[in-house]
């Protein structure tokens, strides 16, 4: 089992940075392949990003490709989430998850396969 813990969300003017972190407890952190989604107030839960086991392959959601990088760190036991150019429209509660298996990328998608959430992290763009 995995405890996550999200951090480094708040208040950024649209165009700006934010860096997300997410902490995982545990000492089998490397054999999950991790994400993140978001979900804005009266919206369905979306994805965003995901990285396999060792931050070889990532995958991301066409809307964020370009703008937002998603790392892990194994020696840490965190996962970050780098976005810049953010846009009002980004604005939701930032999720990290954890999905324990090997996963063909174009899984990586898919909410079921994720079966460790964290509590999720404010971002606000503002306009």
């Amino acid at each position: 089992q995995v405890q996550l813990v999200e951090s480094g969300g708040g208040l950024v003017q649209a165009g700006g940075s934010l860096r997300l972190s997410c902490a995982a407890s545990g000492r089998t952190f490397s054999s999950y392949t991790m994400g993140w989604f978001r979900q804005a107030p009266g919206k369905e839960r979306e994805f965003v990003a995901a990285i396999n086991w060792s931050g070889g392959v990532t995958y991301y959601a066409d809307s964020v490709k370009g703008r937002f990088t998603i790392s892990r760190d194994n020696a840490k036991n965190t996962v970050v989430l780098q976005m810049i150019s953010l846009r009002p429209e980004h604005t939701a509660v930032y999720l990290c998850a954890a999905a324990r298996g090997i996963y063909s990328p174009n899984n990586y998608g898919k909410r079921e396969i994720y079966a460790y959430w964290g509590q999720g992290t404010q971002v606000t763009v503002s306009s």
